[in-house]
């Protein structure tokens, strides 16, 4: 009996659905990289890390969404197009410090919020992606300050 019921119980979490199915799938996460890279193109706090981007957004448009549809549990996209994503190499060349990142992440919180409940950003997603969000750009951080 213990056997099935672990069976059962895998069979069940498996069923759970992903940060990426919750979230509207790849209509879901590009909405938020659309409104991510909209707020960094237009709010002057955010200049620093425009500064690092190329003139025309579509590329890191494209790249972060591909990224993000696998890591939220989606197809990976990304992989398929570059393999493994190496994130803190694929950055090095980017004096990324404590400034770009921090803009980093209240952009993606502020794109996060404004998509909200209607777009699956409950208060419980935001809280949980901005912790995932916040070890990651801490680790790409490549100088100080």
């Amino acid at each position: 009996m213990t056997d099935s019921v672990t069976d059962h119980d895998a069979a069940e979490a498996r069923k759970q659905p992903t940060p990426f199915e919750l979230l509207g799938g790849l209509e879901g996460v590009r909405a938020l990289v659309d409104r991510f890279y909209d707020l960094m193109d237009l709010e002057p706090e955010f200049a620093a890390l425009r500064a690092l981007h190329p003139t025309t957004l579509e590329g890191s448009r494209d790249k972060l969404a591909w990224f993000l549809t696998g890591w939220l549990g989606g197809p990976d996209l990304y992989i398929e197009r570059f393999g493994h994503p190496r994130l803190r190499m694929r950055h090095f060349p980017y004096a990324i410090g404590i400034r770009e990142r921090d803009q980093w992440l209240t952009c993606m919180g502020l794109a996060m919020a404004e998509i909200g409940e209607a777009g699956g950003f409950t208060a419980f997603m935001q809280e949980r992606l901005m912790q995932s969000f916040a070890n990651t750009a801490d680790h790409m951080r490549n100088r100080a300050g």
